[in-house]
């Protein structure tokens, strides 16, 4: 992958004593054009600021051990590296089986990012690895049947905070809602509420079985009564109690998205993309590459030539569209605007869909890995230690809005973020109202709040920072933020790498625990008045980051609590 700053420096110069080495051996030094050094923040202290395993991938190519290996390219680093432009920021490079390669960055190095971050401030973190590639983000994309529940919630926080980073790591970002304003749902939705309705003047027709149950039907029923009064009381035609439910539940699901710190850019309509004419242009397009046939009636898709396990109808023998026919379209469509990647935001119910989309992707002629699926694993609702169940259609099922009224939109943001998009969520509503170090979100802003009160008590101190001498920063506590603030840059880009926004969370939670800790046993305003600035530009650097992170996921900045 691409880096920034001494990553990108020391990417290279691995890459160059590789070549060194295979070359001295008499091998070919084409390695990197198939194999590339990753660097990765090791799991254990003792391992060093950063690493490598480039020997272990590519012992099998020099045909030796990886610890072998591993020593020759150690050996040529320590050649490289102080004549190149990280002279005195590599302190120690060490070995460790089976083959990684651990670089211990210098202190003077270290006290530097100080600086960087003073300097740079909310843009600190920020990197260009993107290159200004068009990227599109959709997600939510919920059927306007009904309100936005706790599992659109976390589709919802997961697609914007994703979306922030990678526009924050330089790519061009599209945020895309895409909206099934039609077809089978949208007509129960209509039938549902033009029952309800024409029960307020005495009906007596049967609710629907596969109708919609929740009470918002009801809600909607009686805007529409507001709006007509009798006009339709005796209509049995669904459609414009079909649309008037459409424009009703899709302001509510804008609303709760708004209020949930959620934009989009695009909205875009499967009704119009029916209307346009698209889907039959793009079903045109794979029929003319060979990759379409008829059989029983039906139009099926040759999806097992791209790795699907069966091919799919398109079209059903009466004539109607499958799902999978406007999703090719809308795809293409997507291609066809200059999106170079493409990121689909999914719930779990949809993991079987991947392989047909991937199969439709690469039939139309496009690279398999410019479409990322993300299957967002569902989140169970706890509330006073009991399962809170959910059924949309029965009509039993939580909010967003419910959830965002009782705990609030930070706490409901971090709470969906707080475990991996590929992992269960349970969501304890009891837990996340804490406040206490039990409560991750309250510790990180805790931390927040607690370095603002403190420089705002230097301020009123008048203490000046503008001169320190970060040399006096010798504690092990100190050292450690030290490092853990300068990792920060490269957990933004690894984090837009994995389309992973809890690797975020994560880095704050381990630096809001860092900070306390050295709170906890360190002085920061003390009569040594060096060691007082020295003390203040650290914790204001915490501050900074922890602000730059908290803005990436989404959640506000508290400055006092």
């Amino acid at each position: 992958m691409q880096y920034g700053g001494i990553e990108k420096n020391l990417a290279s110069i691995i890459e160059q004593s590789v070549n060194k080495v295979f070359t001295g051996r008499g091998l070919q030094p084409d390695i990197f054009s198939e194999l590339k050094s990753e660097l990765e923040i090791p799991k254990e202290k003792s391992h060093g600021d950063l690493s490598t395993n480039i020997a272990m991938r590519a012992a099998r190519f020099a045909k030796t051990s990886p610890s072998e290996l591993a020593g020759r390219i150690k050996a040529a680093l320590e050649e490289a590296i102080p004549l190149s432009g990280l002279k005195g920021a590599v302190d120690r490079i060490e070995v460790k089986n089976p083959g990684f390669i651990n670089f211990f960055l210098s202190k003077n190095f270290l006290c530097k990012t100080l600086l960087q971050i003073k300097r740079e401030k909310a843009n600190f973190g920020r990197s260009s690895i993107g290159a200004g590639m068009k990227i599109q983000v959709e997600f939510v994309s919920a059927n306007p049947t009904g309100p936005l529940t706790i599992a659109h919630g976390r589709q919802a926080v997961i697609g914007d905070s994703l979306a922030n980073i990678l526009k924050f790591s330089g790519y061009n970002v599209t945020r895309e809602y895409y909206l099934n304003d039609e077809g089978t749902q949208m007509n129960i939705l209509g039938n549902s509420i033009r029952v309800r309705y024409q029960h307020l003047f005495g009906s007596e027709e049967a609710f629907p079985a596969d109708g919609y149950k929740g009470s918002y039907v009801g809600d909607i029923a009686r805007a529409f009564k507001k709006k007509y009064g009798k006009k339709y009381a005796a209509e049995k035609d669904i459609k414009v109690f079909r649309e008037f439910g459409l424009r009703w539940i899709l302001d509510d699901i804008k609303t709760d998205l708004k209020d949930f710190g959620v934009k989009f850019d695009v909205w875009y309509s499967q009704k119009k993309l029916r209307k346009s004419g698209k889907i039959e242009k793009a079903i045109a397009v794979l029929k003319d590459k060979g990759y379409i046939y008829e059989h029983e009636n039906a139009v099926w898709f040759k999806s097992t030539e791209f790795g699907d396990d069966k091919d799919r109808v398109i079209i059903k023998s009466d004539g109607s569209l499958t799902y999978l026919a406007p999703d090719i379209a809308y795809h293409l469509e997507k291609y066809r605007r200059g999106f170079k990647k493409i990121t689909d935001i999914w719930g779990p119910d949809h993991h079987g869909y991947i392989p047909r989309m991937k199969a439709a992707i690469k039939a139309l002629g496009f690279p398999d890995d410019s479409l990322t699926v993300l299957i967002v694993q569902l989140a169970t609702l706890y509330k006073g230690g009991q399962v809170v169940s959910m059924s949309t259609r029965a009509g039993e099922f939580v909010t967003l809005r419910e959830v965002m009224d009782e705990v609030g939109k930070d706490v409901s943001r971090f709470a969906f973020l707080m475990r991996r998009i590929s992992s269960h969520l349970d969501f304890d509503l009891d837990l996340v109202k804490k406040e206490s170090s039990e409560n991750p979100v309250y510790y990180i802003q805790y931390a927040h709040a607690r370095i603002w009160s403190i420089l705002d008590y230097s301020r009123r101190a008048h203490i000046v920072t503008a001169k320190f001498d970060s040399k006096l920063l010798k504690e092990a506590e100190e050292l450690e933020l030290l490092r853990i603030l300068r990792q920060f840059s490269l957990i933004v880009s690894l984090s837009a790498k994995a389309q992973e926004p809890y690797v975020i969370l994560q880095y704050l939670q381990d630096l809001a625990a860092l900070f306390h800790s050295f709170y906890n046993k360190h002085r920061v305003v003390s009569d040594d008045v060096s060691l007082t600035k020295s003390r203040l530009v650290l914790v204001d650097c915490v501050r900074i980051v922890l602000a730059n992170g908290l803005r990436l996921l989404g959640v506000s900045l508290p400055k006092k609590m």
